[in-house]
């Protein structure tokens, strides 16, 4: 009996101790600022490859951690996830993954904690960050939570300078100090990598046209619609995909005969996206590549299914066009895509929401994984939450109708603007080619382009020029600058 009181006491005290140990968003944001600075993507201009990776996977990580602290959260999906560490200073007994010439890292994990501190830990343990503060942290909130205080007091963590040297970690305030004193002027940054630049573009040529030629072949030979690229891989990459793609169709001439008419795109895996585009694994074996070519005429199946379904929710919906923007939304496959439909069906087909037929057509909405409240996007795209409330998305469409009119007919009237503006740029700069990263937004393609036309920059004439969010000139002479660049 005693033993049995103690067990329940031990208990107890754990479930406690738990309780205690929660933090709040901004404990978790203040505990994760040394992993902050080590993948934040400023510190990645010359590295456009890294730079987005570690974009993309702290949109996804914040989506993870707004998520933990909503409440009653019970959808749970483990998130992998991928970035690029810079490398601090190393005391000569740590052991610690190696770092490229760069002077950064590759590290991966995979999140599947439920509360904000296992998350933190995790991520700060993955990356070979202290951990140190997180602990100092947790013990204030247990002593709070002992005193049950009324109400909580946050302040960001504001660390010693002798915590910096002891633990190598670079002071960010100092950083970000040298970063704003040190601003670069686009006139400036032309003058010092014009050379640079001509040079690589120059170097690079051959290449192009190596890349042009191999293309046009592969598209007769296979009759494809178009081959395209996920990523903003050098001309060097690309150029060894596409060679690795001829010596399959070579080798194996009857393989590549389903995929006549269609896109294909080299990516992180193999597969049919969402769009239908014939996805190949950069990474991924011929024998890889073979599957996804004898499975085509399965996937079209699939599609078929995929069309209906979004043919049958537009109906139960007023006609809204279900889409899927690969801009706003992760890059998923066919299989995923349908998954995701599939279950939005049975949902509204089971309701049956009392929308006039038609009353939305010509609004667009997209599906979402990683939500729990439906939204209006800057461009006009409801994104509606799979697992969404259905009266709550009924209201919700009906009170945003006008608003999501009025943004579509914006959107398309930035989008004719835009176009005209590149190419006025393109023909006053005499520029190779003029294009921007897929998350620069239209409205700051604009806004770019319309400050270039009121500049005289010889430097450019002749160049490829990439609108980004940051200054670099890429392996193959492209320039990029940011697309509020100041002069």
């Amino acid at each position: 009996m005693f033993c049995h009181w103690l067990t329940i006491r031990r208990l107890c005290f754990k479930k406690l101790q738990l309780q205690a140990r929660a933090l709040s968003g901004a404990d978790a944001i203040n505990a994760l600022r040394p992993f902050y600075f080590a993948v934040h993507p400023d510190f990645f201009g010359q590295h456009p490859r890294e730079r987005e990776i570690n974009e993309n996977s702290l949109k996804r990580l914040n989506g993870y951690l707004e998520n933990l602290q909503k409440p009653g959260f019970r959808s749970f999906k483990p998130t992998r996830l991928t970035f690029y560490v810079r490398e601090r200073e190393q005391s000569p007994s740590s052991v610690q993954e190696p770092f490229g010439a760069a002077g950064f890292r590759a590290v991966s994990f995979t999140l599947h904690t439920r509360d904000l501190l296992s998350t933190v830990l995790d991520i700060l343990n993955s990356c070979s960050l202290s951990t140190d503060h997180v602990q100092s942290l947790n013990g204030s909130v247990n002593t709070q939570s002992k005193q049950e205080t009324k109400r909580m007091f946050h302040r960001p963590i504001k660390w010693d300078k002798t915590y910096y040297s002891f633990t190598g970690f670079k002071d960010p305030e100092e950083e970000l100090e040298q970063a704003q004193r040190m601003e670069t002027t686009l006139s400036s940054w032309l003058d010092n990598n014009e050379k640079s630049a001509t040079k690589k573009l120059e170097d690079s040529l051959p290449l192009r046209k190596e890349l042009d030629r191999l293309k046009n072949e592969l598209c007769q030979q296979l009759q494809l619609s178009d081959i395209r690229w996920q990523r903003s891989w050098g001309i060097a990459h690309r150029c060894s995909q596409l060679h690795s793609l001829s010596r399959l169709a070579h080798q194996s001439p009857e393989v590549p005969k389903n995929a006549k008419g269609q896109t294909v795109i080299f990516t992180d895996r193999s597969g049919m996206n969402a769009t239908g585009y014939v996805m190949l694994g950069t990474m991924d074996v011929h024998h890889h590549w073979t599957k996804i070519f004898e499975r085509l005429p399965s996937y079209s199946t699939l599609q078929k299914k995929v069309l209906f379904l979004e043919e049958r929710i537009s109906e139960l919906l007023g006609g809204i066009q279900i889409t899927y923007v690969e801009e706003l939304q992760p890059m998923l496959t066919i299989e995923e895509y349908y998954s995701i439909l599939d279950n939005f069906y049975d949902q509204v087909h089971n309701k049956r929401l009392p929308f006039h037929p038609n009353s939305l057509r010509g609004l667009q909405m997209i599906l979402g994984s990683d939500r729990y409240a439906p939204s209006l996007h800057e461009l006009g795209h409801f994104i509606i939450p799979v697992m969404c409330d259905l009266v709550t998305l009924q209201w919700f469409i009906m009170d945003k109708t006008q608003q999501a009119r009025e943004k579509l007919k914006r959107k398309e009237e930035s989008i004719l603007l835009e176009k005209k503006l590149i190419k006025a740029v393109t023909k006053k700069f005499c520029l190779q080619q003029l294009y921007k990263e897929p998350s620069v937004s239209s409205a700051q393609m604009i806004h770019s382009c319309s400050n270039l036309l009121e500049e005289s920059l010889p430097y450019l004439q002749g160049m490829h020029l990439c609108i980004s969010h940051f200054f670099s000139v890429l392996q193959d002479g492209d320039l990029c600058i940011p697309w509020n660049w100041k002069n």
